[in-house]
């Protein structure tokens, strides 16, 4: 039988009307004037759309090229309601989106099956929102292609570098790691903190990460730990706040978008 992961935050984060969303996509990806080779990895946050669409619109414009090159999408995002060990890896066969159905990839999920904090649990992916806010994306830019959908809990860089390095591939292969990074700072405190974690993530550096840093810190280590093995070079395509977006400057949510060649 069939199984499917539904939306937990449509209507929420983004608009849960297939027109009204893609139209939103679209807009936002039509503004992002960015050009630049096809990144083997991305970084990209995981707000409501109003708040962080048009910072991920930026590095994911960069995708389109790629559109029916890429057919796999390793997606990482951290646990933000369900508190557990390790890596966590659905159950279902898809995922669900108001932009359509989006097919998991069994067979990558068996390649990492057997590592001993990769879970099979469909519970911290249930209520998530880090993962789903990406696939509308994903499906815009993206022609046909499968989802490795992972939740990274309490877990270390290196755990996430060896699930990376398994599922690594070629050209087909894309890595996406969801994250925000400071949390409720003033505008400029957010800013400095913003600036900083984006040098480390340009110099591949995840000792220079810390918890104010990102909410999703342990898969973004993870992916520098990935990318510096294999010889890759980080861009930052794009470094606002909330405060430049759409709320308020006392305090404020950091969005990175983040390129990897």
């Amino acid at each position: 039988m069939t199984s499917v992961r539904y939306p937990a935050v449509a209507g929420m984060f983004y608009p849960e009307d297939p027109v009204e969303l893609d139209e939103m996509i679209r807009a936002f990806l039509a503004s992002a004037a960015v050009e630049g080779p096809v990144p083997k990895a991305i970084v990209a946050p995981h707000a409501g759309y109003i708040y962080s669409g048009p910072v991920a619109a930026s590095v994911y414009r960069l995708l389109i090229p790629a559109k029916d090159v890429i057919k796999r999408v390793v997606l990482l995002g951290p646990a933000h309601r369900v508190p557990f060990r390790g890596l966590a890896v659905p159950s279902v066969d898809f995922f669900i989106t108001p932009l359509g159905t989006v097919a998991v990839d069994k067979a990558a999920i068996a390649k990492i099956a057997d590592l001993p904090f990769v879970h099979a649990s469909d519970l911290p992916h249930e209520p998530e929102h880090s993962l789903e806010v990406h696939l509308p994306f994903l499906q815009e830019v993206l022609e046909d292609f499968k989802v490795v959908p992972i939740v990274v809990g309490d877990a270390t860089p290196k755990e996430v570098a060896q699930v990376l390095e398994r599922l690594w591939g070629g050209p087909e292969t894309l890595i996406v790691v969801s994250s925000d990074l400071s949390h409720y700072y003033d505008y400029e405190t957010a800013r400095r903190l913003d600036s900083a974690t984006s040098r480390a993530i340009e110099e591949l550096d995840p000792t220079r990460l810390h918890p104010e840093s990102a909410c999703g810190r342990i898969p973004v280590a993870g992916l520098l730990l990935a990318a510096r093995k294999h010889g890759l070079k980080a861009k930052t395509v794009d470094l606002r706040n909330s405060g430049d977006t759409a709320g308020p400057k006392d305090q404020v949510v950091g969005y990175g978008a983040y390129a990897f060649f």
